[in-house]
């Protein structure tokens, strides 16, 4: 993996020219037939009657009961970081008892919340309930913690992320590694790290998700043309939404703009709300089926 650069992240609000020029066997009860007894009859010896061998019952799958179960969550770090970083890790039913490799979903907070927002949020309940159902395949979800945005310059959030973090996970973790397989994605002010590294790592995520994205001033002074030169075979899905009572509207759909500009292919929609955890909860679902869909048509090839 190549070492990003350390950026300051400005948030894409406090730059409100800069879109000016940006604009997750069944067996057959078939019957065995029975044999049919045979009869032996003389005048000299008793009839006998040939009784058939005791048939043993079909075996039939047992369910997992853990296939009930709720996903867990643990705490984690990366060992002698500075400063020190954290993250979440939902990991699905089953992970325990069975030795699957797992698709992987980076998802990021906004700026003054951590690690635990799409917890609270209700994404590990999601989670859980699609791999129940069976509208999703069992995944992993990543939680990483950016609570230092305002420390002094060091190694920032999107190093950490490339060069600490994906690979702690996926050697620590039972992991599907290829891009397909990942998925990265942020509200606010993690919406903007997702548009960062997103477009900037597209060898690394197959999915991106910007959920009322806070674009950095950096970031957006260059971002069409980082897109414009992505070949349309190496381009991640993309996912862009925004609240109809959101202050950043306007720079959402000059987003959604400069992506058909760019013959981006994806998907954008205006709901009805604000830049608030009202808003992102009510669409935490719709969110998670998203990212999920790509790997339930893989899973069903």
């Amino acid at each position: 993996m190549r070492r990003m650069k350390t950026r300051q992240a400005i948030l894409f609000i406090a730059c409100v020219p800069i879109f000016i020029v940006v604009s997750a066997c069944s067996t057959s009860n078939g019957r065995i037939p029975t044999q049919t007894p045979v009869s032996s009859t003389s005048t000299s010896s008793p009839t006998l009657t040939l009784s058939p061998s005791p048939v043993p019952p079909t075996p039939t799958a047992t369910p997992r009961s853990c296939l009930t179960d709720a996903g867990e969550i643990k705490q984690d770090a990366i060992p002698g970081s500075n400063p020190l970083q954290e993250f979440l890790i939902y990991l699905p039913p089953c992970y325990i008892e069975l030795d699957d490799h797992y698709p992987v979903l980076y998802l990021l907070h906004g700026q003054t919340y951590n690690q635990d927002q799409w917890v609270r949020l209700g994404a590990p309940t999601i989670a859980d309930q699609l791999i129940h159902s069976g509208e999703a395949p069992a995944f992993i979800m990543v939680f990483p913690d950016d609570h230092y945005f305002y420390a002094p310059a060091r190694a920032g959030f999107g190093d950490r992320l490339i060069n600490d973090i994906i690979p702690r996970v996926d050697n620590n973790y039972r992991t599907l590694t290829d891009r397909k397989y990942r998925a990265l994605g942020g509200l606010s002010w993690g919406g903007g790290w997702t548009a960062q590294l997103g477009f900037e790592h597209t060898e690394m995520f197959g999915s991106l998700g910007l959920h009322s994205p806070a674009i950095f001033q950096d970031t957006a002074l260059f971002l069409e043309d980082n897109i414009s030169n992505i070949p349309q075979e190496e381009r991640p899905r993309l996912w862009l939404d925004i609240g109809d009572a959101d202050k950043e509207l306007g720079r959402g759909r000059l987003l959604d703009e400069m992506f058909t500009r760019t013959d981006y292919l994806h998907e954008f929609y205006v709901f009805s709300g604000d830049h608030t955890e009202t808003y992102w909860g009510a669409h935490a679902e719709q969110y998670l089926r998203w990212y999920t869909e790509a790997w339930r048509e893989t899973a069903d090839q």
